[in-house]
């Protein structure tokens, strides 16, 4: 078996595993009508922040993608488009997948401090999971069709970049929201 064939295979189990995960958790119960409603607007306001974080990236990604294109060559670029789309998308997943999970979460706190834990885990390992897996898919795929070690560059300047924006936009994000929390009471 060619090597290559290794972090194909281990992308794709983690992906499948991911996507038992995700089913996993939305099968678990919601709560009551006020948890859902709670829940809805946790989750439309992630949505509006996901939104806009990604509309801010994207336009500095763009004049990154141009930069690299220019001066780097179509490869490199390539690359680095790879990996900003790949770390946005294992972003954005797990950033739903763990406002879904938050309201199974309390509502198995119910029943038991072992059943929230489960849900929290599976909710949390999504997000892990999916980063790992779509990183061995992407750099193994990109280096299967292009055979360029240097273009691998690209890929992992795309994925960090993004990753490290989303971060920062994250804990600011968070912020806001605990002083908003505050201010409620």
């Amino acid at each position: 078996m060619p090597l290559i064939l290794i972090p194909f295979i281990a992308g794709a189990i983690g992906i499948l595993y991911s996507i038992w995960l995700i089913k996993k958790v939305l099968a678990k119960p919601k709560g009551d009508g006020k948890m859902v409603l709670i829940a809805c607007a946790i989750e439309t306001g992630a949505k509006a922040y996901l939104k806009r974080q990604y509309q801010t990236i994207a336009f500095i990604g763009i004049a990154v993608f141009a930069l690299l294109l220019i001066f780097l060559g179509v490869k490199t670029a390539l690359g680095f488009l790879v990996g900003a789309v790949l770390s946005g998308a294992s972003g954005v997943i797990g950033m739903l997948i763990s406002v879904k999970a938050n309201v199974r979460t309390a509502e198995a706190a119910k029943t038991g401090l072992r059943e929230a834990l489960d849900v929290a885990l599976k909710g949390g390992t999504v997000t892990g999971l999916l980063v790992v897996s779509l990183a061995l898919l992407g750099v193994a795929g990109f280096y299967a069709l292009t055979s360029d070690v240097h273009a691998l560059i690209g890929l992992g300047f795309g994925a960090s970049l993004i990753s490290v924006f989303a971060r920062l936009g994250g804990g600011i994000f968070t912020k806001a929201a605990d002083v908003g929390a505050d201010l409620v009471g």
